[in-house]
């Protein structure tokens, strides 16, 4: 075969020849795309700073994943040879009316989205795109990813003014391919560094996104396996389930284990629109396929009417600091527990989802089996709760009374200010608890700050890392600078031993205060009878005043004989407890010690005054 010579190119200038730029990687290339698409949402007028634009950005690309997504699930169907029943229709498809580049545009566009009634890109009369979403929980069953939709767009407003920058930002999400996994995988960082951005820019409005090393670590000493049920009752943006769902997807190794994962796994609920839509988002980018994300006020839920079957194995959460409920919320509690602190109704409620050990598995609960199973343990629990329930008292101490008799609260982390900053100042703790009490020790770690901090910051925040020490110290646990132990079952035993005298001498006193109820009544009535007898009269009444007196007396006592049995106990419930080995500080010591400190001082400062007063008139004369 005969070899045909090539040509040989001239040699160029090497001072003209240009170095080949590398290829875009794929995060480059969507880096690049995102903050493209950023800058062209500034320039809106009717978009208010990251706490507007992110949401407007997860909705246009929520559109377009659920495009993607539908267009791999008819192509599958037609391979079956099966019909797909699409979730939404045409003219609604992003394939319909946004694909195309030279789409519709400008207030066609607005009108488009957001009219009851418009003209769609087919040309046809009907309703608007949020409308047709909308409308689309009527038309399914409750659970299915039409509903999803609809809970999606319920709460959703399009807040832009310009119809042609609105088409820009389509045109670039366009350019995203979320049928790629490598795209998939990437975007869903780039998601979660916009919503700490959203976080920091939403001031105190940022509650429903909690740090990201506070959730890996809750995440990995809790250790959720495959086959568990893991609910976040308060899932904001869904951070706890991602990492939950992140640190179980390396235990699949079938197809049956994978659908247990997608399925029968990971639970949520949200009650702001905005969150659920971002939630819904951020699962879907991390590999959750049909996000179990239900909508609505966890608390609306009656907890005496949570049974086995409702119930978890897994709690991961971090419910809203310093809100208040309603008082229909508060009557789905008990009537000893009811108040209309929002942390501390969730906390009743995560105690009653917990999974009791020994009680009867839902059918088909985990692993996709279909027999009969009983719980081997109880569900466990790590919680975020502010320093003040922890010493809080009155309704607050009843409800940790009943955690501490009925469940196991070995941990308790306690976290540095300014971890949860700006979203908030107040220090913050983690409560590691599960059911099966009651509690014996309680191990407390507290995380120091770096060198030379005071506090964390928005532009200095925690890092994973500085859990590290804390992870190691929990399977091999040690008294330490940073650890202690509290024997609880002691002081509940020394502290019911001294309080019991106090309430046995009061119940003592109720009862004599009863039991002066007949003889009081009997009186009443023989004064009602009495006729014309003056003497007689005068004689009952004085008998009436010293019964009263008597069972006032004996009320008075048996109300301060309780008050002081119940100071000897309630206290105990406090846990907010400081840790023993850190340097004395002001703020730690006892104030009897300070005021004797300062009177000791005063009385230094007296003498050393007489002396130069002494002196001063010596020199004088």
């Amino acid at each position: 075969m005969a070899i045909t010579a090539k040509p040989v190119a001239p040699e160029k200038n090497p001072r003209l020849a240009r170095k080949a730029k590398a290829p875009l990687t794929t995060r480059d290339n969507l880096s690049a795309l995102i903050g493209t698409a950023r800058k062209i949402l500034r320039k809106d007028k009717g978009l208010n700073g990251d706490v507007d634009r992110l949401p407007l950005l997860t909705w246009v690309m929520f559109l377009k994943f659920l495009d993607d997504l539908e267009a791999v699930h008819e192509e599958e169907s037609e391979l079956d040879g099966k019909p797909y029943q699409p979730i939404i229709e045409a003219p609604y498809r992003w394939r319909d009316w946004a694909a195309r580049e030279d789409g519709i545009t400008g207030d066609e566009l607005l009108a488009f989205i957001g009219q009851e009634q418009t003209v769609r890109a087919d040309g046809s009369s009907g309703q608007g795109l949020f409308v047709y979403l909308r409308s689309l929980a009527g038309e399914s069953e409750k659970g299915s990813q039409r509903e999803v939709v609809a809970n999606v767009f319920k709460g959703i407003q399009n807040r832009m003014v310009s119809g042609y920058l609105l088409r820009d930002i389509i045109n670039k999400i366009h350019g995203i391919h979320f049928s790629a996994s490598e795209e998939i995988h990437t975007l869903s960082h780039l998601y979660e560094s916009m919503l700490r951005e959203m976080r920091d820019a939403a001031g105190d409005s940022g509650e429903f996104y909690t740090p990201r090393p506070v959730v890996r670590f809750m995440v990995q000493v809790s250790d959720p396996r495959l086959g568990e049920t893991i609910l976040d009752p308060a899932c904001g943006t869904g951070g706890f389930l991602v990492e939950a769902y992140d640190h179980i997807a390396p235990q699949v190794s079938t197809p049956e284990q994978r659908r247990t994962l997608q399925r029968a796994s990971l639970y949520g609920q949200e009650a702001k629109p905005l969150p659920y839509m971002l939630a819904q988002m951020n699962l879907l980018l991390h590999g959750l396929e049909a996000p179990q994300i239900a909508y609505g006020n966890t608390l609306e839920r009656r907890v005496s009417e949570i049974g086995h079957s409702e119930r978890v194995d897994v709690i991961l959460t971090n419910p809203p600091f310093g809100g208040e409920e309603e008082a229909g919320i508060k009557a789905n509690f008990p009537p000893n527990m009811q108040t209309a602190e929002t942390a501390l109704l969730f906390l009743q409620y995560i105690m009653r989802k917990l999974r009791v050990a020994g009680a009867p598995l839902p059918r088909g609960a985990g692993m996709g089996e279909r027999v009969d199973r009983s719980a081997e343990c109880g569900g466990r629990a790590a919680v975020v709760v502010p320093n003040g329930t922890l010493f809080g008292d009155g309704i607050s101490a009843v409800i940790k009374e009943e955690m501490l008799k009925e469940f196991r609260l070995h941990t308790i982390v306690r976290l540095p200010q300014g971890v949860f900053a700006p979203y908030t100042d107040i220090p913050a703790n983690l409560l590691f608890f599960e059911r099966g009490g009651p509690t014996d020790t309680i191990w407390y770690y507290e995380l120091p700050l770096p060198e030379g901090r005071k506090k964390y910051s928005k532009t200095a925040p925690l890092q994973f890392e500085e859990f590290a020490p804390a992870q190691a110290w929990w399977n091999a646990r040690e008294e330490g600078p940073q650890a202690w132990k509290v024997d609880f079952a002691a002081k509940r035993s020394t502290a019911i031993d001294a309080a019991t005298p106090h309430w046995q001498r009061a119940e003592a006193e109720r009862t004599a205060a009863l039991a002066l109820g007949k003889p009081i009544r009997e009186v009443e009535q023989g004064i009602a009878t009495v006729n014309g007898e003056k003497g007689n009269k005068s004689a009952l009444q004085e008998r009436l005043r010293t019964l009263k007196a008597q069972q006032q007396n004996h009320d008075q006592t048996a109300k301060s004989a309780q008050a002081e049995g119940d100071a000897l106990y309630w206290p105990i419930y406090n846990l907010d407890q400081k840790n023993p080995h850190a340097k004395a500080g002001l703020e730690h010591a006892d104030p009897k010690d300070l005021i004797a400190r300062m009177r000791g001082h005063e009385a230094e400062v007296m003498r050393l005054l007489g002396e130069i007063e002494t002196l001063v008139n010596e020199v004088e004369q």
